[in-house]
């Protein structure tokens, strides 16, 4: 029954109309006051701690596992990481209803009243932090399935903008059929959104060569005939064409126009680019060569049959752990590659805060293998522990072993030893700090690896028996005083003398900077500096 509205006083009917005008009047609303409230959200400081034991190969660490919940993780990195990530790619829980997603603790079933509104509303603060973390030039890609597909799409419109959709992309993740349904379920969708539309452009991508012959041994290579007629009707493109082999004259197609003007015809037809069939007694067609059409690349489908299947994704990763099955949903290697072709440079940091069973690292790896690439990776994983299983660990266990597999090498199924890719990684764990504690209980590792994240520089292993942590180049020097003294005096003014760049963090600047006052020289406090770069939570 609609609400007596003359029996509310003047102030009530104002507070009921702000409510109102708070509220949406177009897009997605779900129900954030209704459901429980995400325990895993906090304004709690977050620090990491570095486990050298499941680390992979020897520091300077270029790439990053954390294990945590992504939302501290994401807090952290937009401390350290803020508009400096090109691609993002996540494979969240696609609220099945079976066992896939964990809010609270808790497994989410199909017949929660509230099942939809607690996975956007985590799924919200996620995306909301993801995007802090993209560069102007930067993009994310979110794959997802029919549960949550148009909830989903709504969201990616709401946090990032709809001006900023790129595309919807198709993957057709299985070839068999399914019995036990009446429509056989093989695609997934993966939402594609860019930080800035205007600033970003997908890369081309390699040609299929399969194609490409060179029937007639033309000097410049293998070639394909394209045709050449294009839409619409353009009356200067309109013109007869002969074949000169059997006198048939040639109109373009109704609706369509020539791709050329005449002028250009004939340099193309005396250059040798004109070709008429296979047999020369057909109608025009334009020699297009293999080197020209790979210097192009080609643009992407939406529809994406041309990777591996998700039964396919299965046995590449049993491969890696010996026959065994360690994980059930994951990607495939060929999957995320594309991706990572169509969205990063050889220099971009990849991030993944679903990060499963590892495969974005795997791709990442094998990519800059393929063409001496320098990307780095980030991934963050929870253990995914439950009350009826306290001792999982998906993060350790399952993504930082894959990856060190990768990267070390491993033996097959078969028992045959696979060269590994190289690389190294520093596995890391959230720690939260109250931010009232925050000067009491950070740790000088905490600090210098925090820093060392916010400078662009490799992770190094803190070293308790030095004066100070040093990084950086002759150029641009990083310092971290942990305890003053009249020896941190003196090498703090040796380096400013060396020239270049150099930014002293300490608890007490202040008496550095009376001894060392230098223009090259820049003073922080910590651990003031991190606090106000990292904000308050997301809201």
């Amino acid at each position: 029954m609609a609400d007596n509205y003359d029996q509310y006083s003047k102030e009530e009917l104002l507070r009921l109309l702000r409510e109102r005008d708070r509220k949406p009047r177009f897009g997605l609303v779900w129900e954030r006051d209704e459901i429980e409230h995400d325990k895993s959200l906090n304004d709690d400081f977050v620090a990491l701690d570095l486990d050298p034991n499941v680390s992979c190969g020897d520091a300077p660490f270029e790439n990053l596992i954390i294990e945590g919940d992504n939302f501290d993780a994401l807090r952290y990195l937009r401390m350290t990481h803020a508009g400096q990530v090109k691609c993002i790619y996540i494979d969240p829980p696609y609220n099945t209803g079976n066992r896939d997603f964990i809010y609270n603790d808790r497994f989410v079933d199909k017949d929660d009243a509230y099942r939809h509104s607690k996975w956007l509303e985590f799924m919200y603060r996620r995306l909301t932090l993801a995007k802090d973390l993209l560069s102007d030039e930067g993009v994310i890609f979110v794959s997802i399935d029919d549960n949550e597909m148009l909830h989903l799409g709504l969201l990616m419109n709401q946090v990032f903008g709809e001006n900023n959709f790129v595309a919807d992309f198709i993957w057709h993740h299985r070839k068999s059929s399914q019995n036990d349904i009446d429509v056989s379920l093989s695609h997934n969708y993966t939402f594609c959104f860019a930080k800035n539309r205007n600033n970003f452009k997908l890369n081309s991508l390699p040609i299929d060569d399969s194609k490409f012959s060179n029937p007639d041994n033309d000097f410049r290579g293998d070639w394909v005939a394209d045709p050449m007629d294009a839409p619409n009707i353009r009356l200067n493109l309109m013109y007869p064409i002969t074949n000169p082999n059997t006198g048939v004259v040639y109109l373009p197609p109704n609706g369509r126009h020539w791709r050329f003007t005449k002028e250009k015809f004939e340099e193309a037809l005396n250059d040798a680019r004109i070709v008429f069939g296979k047999t020369g007694k057909s109608k025009p067609q334009f020699k297009r060569f293999k080197s020209e059409a790979e210097e192009k690349g080609t643009n992407a489908f939406t529809i994406w049959d041309d990777v591996d299947t998700a039964t396919e994704a299965t046995k590449e990763l049993m491969q890696l752990f010996g026959g065994n099955k360690i994980f059930d949903t994951p990607k495939p290697t060929s999957f995320i590659l594309k991706i990572l072709k169509l969205a990063t440079n050889q220099n971009s940091i990849v991030l993944d805060f679903f990060a499963g069973s590892g495969t974005t690292a795997h791709a990442v790896m094998k990519l800059n293998a393929e063409d001496g690439g320098k990307r780095r990776y980030i991934l963050v994983s929870s253990t995914e522990a439950t009350g009826d299983a306290p001792d999982k660990n998906l993060c350790r266990d399952v993504c930082a072993e894959r990856v060190r597999r990768v990267a070390q090498g491993y033996t097959n199924k078969k028992g045959e030893a696979v060269e590994g890719l190289g690389g190294s990684f520093a596995y890391l764990r959230t720690k939260r700090i109250p931010v009232a504690r925050v000067f009491n209980d950070i740790q000088h590792e905490q600090v210098w690896r925090a820093l060392q994240l916010v400078h662009r520089v490799p992770l190094t292993i803190y070293e308790n028996d030095v004066l100070m942590q040093l990084a950086g180049n002759a150029d641009d020097r990083l310092v971290y005083v942990p305890k003053l003294s009249q020896a941190v005096l003196d090498e703090v003014a040796r380096l400013a003398a060396l020239g270049g760049r150099l930014v002293v963090y300490s608890w007490q600047p202040g008496q550095i900077r009376q001894r060392v006052d230098a223009p090259n020289v820049a003073f922080e406090k910590i651990p003031e500096f991190l606090v106000s770069r990292f904000g308050g939570m997301a809201r």
